[in-house]
């Protein structure tokens, strides 16, 4: 009986390098909205005046000498953090500059600490109530922890854990940036004749409330979409088993 002595060469992998930018379209946005959104956020704490910090309603001064200094804390270490989430989520960096990617997941954790103990403090002054405050400590504590396991995860060489855990917590970082969608638009939805004036409206503040839940649930939801989802290649080849 002969023997197929053929031997058939297996297909190399596929070079990290082949993964063109337009694979990935949605880099491009989201460092975008990134740099808009520190660009109008940032000059209002430069100067370290509290009359240009950002509020609903009151004054700095009427949510007592922490609140300041937290804030400008969670300003200042959080955009670093966003920028360097942009990194971490660029999916070429990863692939061609391994290094580079590994020291903007330092920054990132180094940065979340720092942000998230911040916003834990601003949390307990919320200009919307109870309901605001629950959701921004929720947010604050989940970030963290979701942080620290993903820290964790890689230090023991779990990268697939590592992997899900820093999604995670990307996720719930950019729950700031959505805000600011959610916000307007929940505003607009609710209270269609709003006049800018938070404090004489208690259904924009409402909004307001509603908005600190849906900006970081939402992203949650998405986020575990996006890590449990079956990638279409996986479909096919086990449709072909």
């Amino acid at each position: 009986m002969a023997t197929d002595t053929t031997t058939t060469t297996p297909k190399p992998a596929p070079s990290p390098r082949a993964v063109r930018w337009w694979r990935r379209p949605w880099i491009a946005p989201l460092a975008i909205i990134t740099a808009v959104f520190l660009a109008t956020v940032l000059p209002r704490y430069v100067g370290l005046d509290p009359s240009r910090a950002l509020l609903l309603t009151g004054e700095v001064g009427d949510r007592g000498p922490a609140y300041y200094p937290a804030l400008v804390t969670h300003i200042f270490f959080g955009s670093v953090m966003l920028c360097a989430a942009v990194l971490q989520l660029w999916p070429w960096l990863r692939a061609n500059h391994l290094r580079v990617h590994r020291w903007s997941g330092r920054v990132y954790v180094a940065a979340a600490i720092p942000t998230g103990l911040a916003a834990l403090v601003t949390a307990q002054f919320p200009a919307a109530g109870p309901s605001q405050r629950i959701a921004n400590t929720l947010l604050a504590v989940l970030f963290l922890t979701f942080t620290l396991l993903g820290f964790r995860a890689v230090r023991q060489r779990r990268f697939a854990d590592h992997r899900e855990w820093m999604i995670r917590s990307t996720a719930m970082a950019f729950s700031i940036v959505a805000n600011r969608f959610w916000g307007v638009a929940l505003v607009m939805l609710f209270v269609p004749s709003f006049d800018g004036d938070m404090a004489s409206s208690p259904e924009a503040l409402s909004a307001a409330a509603a908005s600190a839940w849906v900006s970081w649930v939402v992203n949650l939801l998405f986020a575990e979409w996006w890590i449990h989802r079956t990638p279409k290649k996986r479909v096919r080849a086990q449709k072909a088993r």
